[in-house]
């Protein structure tokens, strides 16, 4: 591997050896003449030769004092470039081939021309173009021309020895070209220097404005203008400054303020500049929105609204809408207006002002709610001694109802969301001021609300007494308070309902039936009502007496007394009483044995019905006269064979007897003349038993039997004369 790279080394060398030989067998080529160097940029220099036969390229060097500068060129003429302007410099060429290169040429002097101004152009209005440069070194005078870019028009040209220069009487709006050169002082021109300009735009023209009230803004429009490619429109306030630009012919300004005179200029503008403003446009916008607005309601019914004046504002209109959808106006060039207002309605006010420009901007809206309306149909329902109660038609605008009872000293009071209220705790038998107003949460109470008297029922009466006349008359008293009141008093037991009344403290019952049990109150009453019955009182009427009183001669000894039972009496007392003394029989029957009666003496015959409490009914008084005495030794005669005479001793007083035989024969009756006392009974069977009994008779004609009874046998022998035979005593009924 070694071997091979050392032989490759040694044929390479052998190569170069070879083409050093060829190369050293051939030569240069010819030495260029410069035929004339010359200038037309400042920048370089322009060389003309002759060719040199077997040249290929030639190398052009242009020398000033220590700088060089070298450019290779193909063929004449050629160009060096990189130059200083004005400068003078030796110029040299090379001819080169294969071959290697020549000699430089002789050198020629060639100086490069003034270098171009450097334009600055502007267009100070919209018919001129200022051009403007800077000194050129070594130049004398300058050489400026103009002419419209598209070629058509003619062209300005103008020598200075200035660095700046004024063309007038331009088209507005047209671009422009401009051309400037140098020369020296051999008249030499130097570089030209070429721009476009443009004038500014004229001033635009048939300015229109047109405002939107509604949404504060002005549409500016104008005719458009040549050469213009922005517009501007301002519009100024003494406050502010507002403007919008557009390629457009029109433009909208918004954020305009209300009560404002703005001035309204349009300027179009282009590369070059903008115009003059066009002479400005005096706009007045709308008014503001009256402020401080004030509403009083004064007198109630009476809406007064009030604003502050604003600038620019020529009358005002105030709109008054109610929440039931009605509204009213009113057209002002004053700041005040009134208006009719009810109760309990929520108004809603807005204020405008107008001028030419329109309707100023809704400004706040108000909200006033009147006082609710007052209750008008205040009706008491129910009144009694501590309590009324009252209702009233549901009103406008009222949340709640407070009701107030003034009696000059206390004050009751309820609230409620209800048109109904009831005032309670109120004294009885007296007058109040009852108002009710009605409240809302905006407005508070309505304090003109009318007021009226309403007085409660008269105080509960006091029964103090329940008394019995003579007469059986019931006599109830009371006490009270009342003023003017009558009273009723009321007896309600089961056997009905009776009633007196009186204006006073007093009246009586009559005609309540006996043996009955009521309960008595009394009520007051005057035109605001009756009062609560008083406490009942329990009255007993006395029992009822018998409705008939009998007396029945049991024994000598004893009478039966009995009667019908009268309502109420749970017992009776009976009273037998004579000159002699007095019995007595207490009993819940409706009967009673007296003994101790002494016969044939007159007795008065009293009965007492009594009630379970002990209330008493002198029911009846009688005369009774008891029986007369049986009488005493009572004795037979014979009269002959069938004739018998009954003989007894007459007892104390005047009394008829009668006089009974028993046999089992028959029964055989007598009665003596007056004032006897025996008796005959003849056609009398004898042989035969008798029981005889002698009984005094009683004024009724009835007969007595509880005499005593003596049994006699009566035989048909013997004397026809003489006493019957006593055979004993029984007392048979």
């Amino acid at each position: 591997m070694a071997g091979a790279r050392v032989k490759f080394l040694s044929v390479v060398g052998f190569s170069l050896i070879c083409l050093k030989m060829v190369a050293s067998t051939k030569t240069a080529p010819e030495i260029p003449t410069i035929d004339q160097a010359y200038s037309k940029i400042s920048n370089s220099i322009t060389v003309e030769w002759a060719t040199v036969p077997g040249a290929t390229s030639y190398l052009l060097t242009a020398k000033d004092g220590n700088t060089v500068v070298e450019t290779m060129v193909a063929n004449s003429p050629g160009t060096v470039t990189g130059l200083k302007a004005a400068t003078l410099y030796q110029i040299t060429i090379r001819s080169i081939s294969p071959a290697g290169r020549s000699q430089a040429s002789p050198p020629k002097q060639a100086k490069t021309v003034l270098a171009a101004p450097i334009l600055q152009v502007s267009s100070p209005s919209s018919d001129s173009i200022l051009v403007q440069w800077e000194a050129v070194y070594m130049a004398i005078g300058f050489s400026v021309s103009i002419m419209q870019a598209n070629g058509l028009g003619r062209i300005w040209k103008e020598n200075t020895t200035n660095t700046s220069l004024t063309f007038t009487s331009l088209d507005s709006g047209t671009l422009y070209t401009i051309k400037a050169y140098a020369w020296n002082a051999n008249g030499t021109p130097g570089d030209d220097s070429t721009c476009n300009q443009r004038t500014s735009p004229g001033t635009p023209a048939n300015i229109q404005v047109s405002f939107d009230s509604g949404a504060l803004k002005a549409s500016v429009s104008w005719a458009p203008t040549e050469g213009a490619f922005n517009y501007t429109v301002m519009a100024l306030s003494d406050s502010s400054r507002l403007s919008c630009s557009t390629t457009f012919s029109s433009c909208i300004i918004y954020s305009l303020q209300c009560g404002t005179k703005y001035l309204i200029s349009v300027s179009a503008s282009n590369d070059a500049g903008s115009s003059r403003s066009t002479s400005a446009v005096t706009l007045k916008t709308v008014a503001c929105a009256p402020g401080r607005v004030a509403i009083q309601e004064d007198p109630p019914g009476h809406l007064s609204v009030a604003w502050s004046n604003v600038d620019l504002g020529d009358y005002y209109v105030a709109f008054v809408k109610s929440d039931d959808g009605l509204e009213v106006h009113c057209n002002t060039s004053l700041t005040q207006c009134n208006f009719l207002s009810e109760c309990g309605f929520t108004y809603f006010i807005s204020v405008f002002a107008y001028n030419k420009a329109g309707q100023s901007p809704l400004g706040d809206v108000f909200n006033y709610t009147t006082a609710p309306c007052c209750p008008s149909d205040i009706n008491p329902v129910l009144v009694s001694s501590d309590r009324v109660e009252i209702v009233w038609s549901p009103v406008r605008g009222a949340e709640l109802y407070e009701t107030k009872a003034v009696d000059g000293f206390n004050v009751v009071e309820c609230n409620d969301t209800a048109p109904a209220c009831t005032l309670s705790a109120l004294e009885c038998d007296t007058k109040y001021n009852i108002t009710v107003y009605s409240f809302s949460e905006v407005r508070g109470s309505n304090t003109s609300c009318t007021s009226q008297f309403i007085t409660t029922a008269p105080c509960s009466p006091e029964i103090k007494n329940i008394s019995k006349d003579d007469f059986s008359m019931i006599n109830v008293r009371w006490q009270s308070t009342n003023d003017e009141a009558t009273y009723t008093v009321t007896a309600q037991g089961e056997k009905g309902l009776h009633q007196c009344s009186s204006t006073g403290e007093s009246c009586i019952l009559g005609g309540l039936p006996c043996g009955s049990v009521f309960s008595v109150t009394a009520v007051a009453e005057t035109p605001a009502g009756r009062s609560l019955p008083s406490y009942s009182v329990p009255l007993e009427t006395a029992p009822c007496c018998s409705a008939s009183l009998t007396v029945t001669q049991v024994t000598q000894s004893v009478i039966n007394v009995s009667w019908t039972i009268g309502t109420g009496a749970l017992t009776y007392v009976t009273v037998l009483q004579s000159h002699t003394g007095q019995s007595k029989c207490h009993t819940h029957q409706n009967h009673c044995l007296l003994g101790c009666i002494t016969c044939g003496i007159n007795y008065t015959v009293a009965v007492k019905a009594v009630s379970a409490t002990g209330l008493t009914a002198d029911c009846a008084y009688q005369s009774y006269s008891s029986s007369a005495c049986c009488p005493l030794g009572v004795k037979l005669y014979r009269l002959g064979p069938n004739g018998i005479r009954i003989h007894w001793q007459a007892s104390r007083g005047s009394a008829n007897y009668s006089t009974d035989l028993y046999g089992s024969k028959g029964i055989f009756t007598c009665a003596p003349s007056a004032g006897l006392s025996f008796c005959d009974v003849t056609e009398i069977p004898c042989g035969d038993v008798y029981t005889v009994m002698v009984s005094p008779v009683a004024e009724t004609g009835l007969k007595l039997t509880f005499c005593p009874k003596k049994i006699y046998s009566v035989t048909c022998s013997g004397s026809t004369l003489g006493m019957v035979i006593y055979r004993g005593k029984r007392n048979v009924e």
